[in-house]
């Protein structure tokens, strides 16, 4: 159960990240909500697997899915520019996050 709560806190923060881009430095109301509401519960989430989860590999994780999250929704949803650098250096990162799964059991 810890694990699913750490997937969907890293979910939780690609949703907040895409949401404060939105939110044009807090000056939209509507996704300056959603920021911080997911903000809240994707802590919260964080918070609750960590009492199974050791907290180098949880925060690793969670970073990790926030990271490569944002990077594909920046790409998919915002159009941002992709190359073959950052597909790489998206790719590494997933790897990282695999071997640290894997060390944790």
């Amino acid at each position: 159960m810890a694990w699913i709560m750490l997937f969907v806190a890293g979910v939780f923060e690609v949703v907040w990240a895409y949401s404060m881009k939105q939110s044009e430095g807090f000056t939209r109301l509507l996704p300056s909500i959603v920021t911080i509401v997911m903000m809240a519960a994707s802590f919260g989430l964080l918070s609750f697997a960590m009492r199974s989860i050791p907290l180098g590999t949880a925060y690793t994780i969670w970073t990790g899915i926030g990271a490569v999250g944002a990077f594909f929704v920046g790409i998919v949803v915002l159009g941002e520019h992709v190359n073959p650098t950052r597909i790489i250096a998206a790719l590494l990162i997933v790897s990282g996050l695999v071997l640290m799964k894997m060390s944790a059991d």
